[in-house]
């Protein structure tokens, strides 16, 4: 993957990154969590936090019209004390 963008904000919300893989553009969600397993992961991005995410997304391709013919991705990466975990498509909507 190719960053493109880091800390993204809208008046919706924020993404922490936005990379191209390939011919998708894909919007990551950075997330500690220390405490919790991945199965737990719904407390840390709920669908508050994924519309927020959706809708700052929507901004950004509103915005930069050369990413609007890619398929879409939204990832998560969790950081821990010792470990990384990257989520390929944690969640999905049609933007």
């Amino acid at each position: 993957m190719r960053i493109i963008a880091r800390n993204v904000r809208s008046s919706a919300g924020e993404i922490d990154v936005i990379a191209l893989d390939g011919e998708t553009i894909v919007f990551v969600e950075v997330k500690a969590w220390s405490v919790w397993g991945i199965d737990q992961l719904s407390y840390g991005i709920n669908e508050k936090k994924r519309r927020r995410i959706i809708e700052t997304a929507k901004y950004f391709l509103a915005s930069h019209r050369e990413y609007n013919c890619m398929a879409v991705r939204f990832d998560v990466v969790l950081i821990g004390p010792r470990s990384m975990t990257h989520l390929e498509s944690a969640f999905m909507e049609c933007v």
